[in-house]
């Protein structure tokens, strides 16, 4: 069962480089704004993820995208997001990859 949820731990990554911040161009795992993913043995999924602003207007509409992506994985029985703000949320976080996105390196 390991290997079936390292698969599934794969695929929730993948699937969340697909959703979008709505202010900035850069998927939301590049962003660094999930902190945490969880799957436990019945294949549920505890996600906590952060904003880039605690009063972010959008935060409905991203926990709705994030919700449809990782509930179309095939594998994953249901979608738990709890939003922190513990660490609060830096440009620190963000990958090589999203800071060269956006010309900070």
């Amino acid at each position: 069962m390991p290997d079936k949820i390292s698969k599934i731990e794969h695929d929730i990554v993948n699937a969340l480089k697909q959703v979008y911040d709505p202010e900035i161009p850069v998927n939301i795992y590049d962003l660094g704004l999930i902190y945490k993913i969880e799957v436990l043995d019945n294949y549920d999924v505890e996600i906590d993820m952060t904003l880039t602003a605690p009063n972010c207007p959008m935060v409905d509409s991203l926990l709705e995208e994030v919700q449809s992506a990782l509930k179309a994985l095939e594998d994953v029985r249901s979608v738990n997001i709890n939003i922190v703000f513990d660490p609060p949320w830096s440009k620190n976080m963000m990958s090589e990859e999203a800071l060269l996105d956006l010309g900070l390196i």
